[in-house]
């Protein structure tokens, strides 16, 4: 892999967070299968024994919980002699509602799991790959990362920093061997809508909301109705094949899109104006 050194006897190492389901556990098996040797990371230790008994190398790694974090890298890097190829910041949560309906402690916790985590997680693997020459960080951001829609604020928040801070860190690894990408998928098939309940009913009083009959008529139902695929959605498969590019290519892009609506809403946003691109997204 340019810009990471390897020897034939070692190899190719990554950490991937968030395995417990989804992109994360599509990569880490899709991976391991390339000849990756995958460090699968999960916020339970019942979903790390269940990927253990799958043949991967997993163990607890939770965003919210520093001391997990750093014990997850450093038990990694005693298994590789120090050595890491690549990150790949994956997991997150949503807390549906409307966004004057959300506690400010709701957007403490989720802006804890869905970005102070990734942050010191990253900046404790930058001086691992600084000394041995290089590496690639990818973050698994989203189109909301680009465009915002109705009753997403928190998510919407936490993916928009994401991007902020992803771009400034591209830019300052210039020179370093280290290279930054995102990925913006749309809708991709996971548990992240069924795993949302639990926050939504934890911290949104939608019963004495000014608009709990836009919460009866819109969001409840696409909460706990199953209606199948969203329009457009693809497997987790569409994220790891951009995943593998991004840590293997010569020359790993800023940006990768994957799904139409990220590709419209992106040419859009740069396309429109402010007011003509707020109509399209009221009616998403």
């Amino acid at each position: 892999m340019s810009g990471s050194k390897t020897t034939p006897e070692r190899k190719r190492a990554i950490l991937i967070t968030g395995c417990s389901s989804g992109i994360g556990l599509h990569a880490a098996f899709a991976l391991h299968a390339r000849g990756w040797r995958v460090f699968a990371t999960c916020r339970q230790e019942n979903d790390c024994e269940k990927l253990r008994e799958g043949g991967l190398e997993s163990f607890r790694l939770d965003y919210t919980d520093t001391e997990s974090i750093h014990a997850a890298l450093s038990e990694a890097l005693q298994r590789t002699g120090g050595k890491l190829d690549a990150l790949f910041n994956n997991g997150a949560f949503a807390v549906p509602g409307a966004t004057e309906d959300l506690p400010t402690d709701a957007l403490r916790s989720i802006f804890e799991a869905n970005l102070f985590g990734w942050h010191e997680l990253t900046c404790a693997v930058i001086p691992v790959m600084r000394a041995q020459g290089g590496g690639r960080i990818v973050q698994n951001s989203s189109v909301l990362g680009l465009a915002a829609l109705r009753w997403r604020g928190a998510y919407v928040a936490t993916k928009f920093a994401l991007e902020g801070l992803s771009d400034v860190l591209r830019l300052e690894m210039e020179g370093t061997g280290i290279h930054v990408s995102l990925i913006e998928p749309g809708p991709i098939t996971s548990h992240i809508r069924k795993n949302s309940i639990m926050h939504f009913e934890r911290w949104i009083n939608w019963q004495a909301s000014s608009r709990r009959a836009q919460y009866e008529g819109e969001l409840l139902a696409r909460l706990y109705e199953d209606r199948g695929p969203d329009f457009f959605e693809l497997p987790p498969d569409a994220v790891t094949r951009r995943l593998i590019h991004a840590i293997e290519a010569p020359r790993p892009r800023a940006r990768y899109y994957v799904t139409t609506p990220t590709w419209l809403l992106g040419m859009a946003r740069r396309a429109l104006p402010t007011s003509a691109l707020d109509w399209i997204l009221r009616k998403l």
